[in-house]
């Protein structure tokens, strides 16, 4: 079955250009250029992903974004060119999946869905593999194996390393991290995350899986680098 996608974007070139690279792609696409029409959409038919503008005609895509999460539990990526740190933190408290600030090329925007899609399978209790890492996900056991061992991680420290994963090549601010892995705000004195990197790094070597790296970024926060790949 291909995947189904609901595109809300009321630039109507933006949403033409999207529409046909994702039919290329494979994907069933329902293009709507309203939040009142996309509400309409979601209504009549099932989404497995919803790649939704917040600066909408009629019903704004953060008020959807509401809306949708009263009724179901469809992935979300929102598109905005607000790219300010509140604007991403409040979409993501208010149920968003993950930002994507404009502009964006296509091969950003590919490999956050791909992601994305990975994400939403650990959470339907599916083991998955990471390529990249030769890491297996388990959203039943909450932990990752690597050859068959099991790091042993902690449920804070297992969704850290997931979060990490699904934004391959980016550097996810602290402020972000502490709102979707620890489900509490930053402040500079809170040195809660740093443990959990420095205890998921040391797991993670214990099962020969050192070359996942959690590297530091100097002003930004963490990145999930793959030495073998490097």
């Amino acid at each position: 079955m291909p995947t189904s996608l609901l595109l809300v974007e009321d630039d109507s070139r933006l949403r033409e250009d999207l529409h046909r690279h994702f039919l290329n792609r494979g994907f069933q696409v329902h293009a709507c250029s309203s939040g009142t029409s996309a509400m309409s959409a979601v209504q009549q038919n099932h989404f497995d992903l919803v790649l939704l503008d917040i600066m909408l005609p009629g019903i704004d895509g953060l008020s959807l974004l509401d809306e949708l999460r009263r009724q179901q539990a469809v992935p979300v990526m929102l598109m905005s060119a607000l790219g300010a740190e509140q604007d991403r933190i409040s979409g993501f408290t208010r149920g968003a999946d993950d930002y994507l600030p404009k502009p964006f090329s296509l091969a950003e925007l590919d490999a956050r869905v791909d992601a994305l899609l990975r994400r939403v399978a650990f959470g339907r209790g599916t083991v998955v593999h990471s390529e990249a890492s030769q890491l297996v996900f388990d959203q039943d056991l909450q932990d990752v194996l690597h050859h068959g061992k099991a790091a042993g991680l902690t449920t804070s420290e297992f969704r850290l390393l997931a979060t990490l994963s699904a934004h391959p090549g980016e550097a996810l601010s602290k402020a972000f991290l502490y709102q979707t892995v620890l489900h509490r705000a930053y402040t500079r004195l809170d040195r809660g995350l740093d443990v959990h990197v420095c205890n998921l790094r040391r797991k993670l070597a214990d099962i020969a899986a050192q070359h996942v790296q959690i590297q530091a970024v100097r002003g930004q926060g963490y990145i999930l680098v793959d030495a073998e790949q490097a």
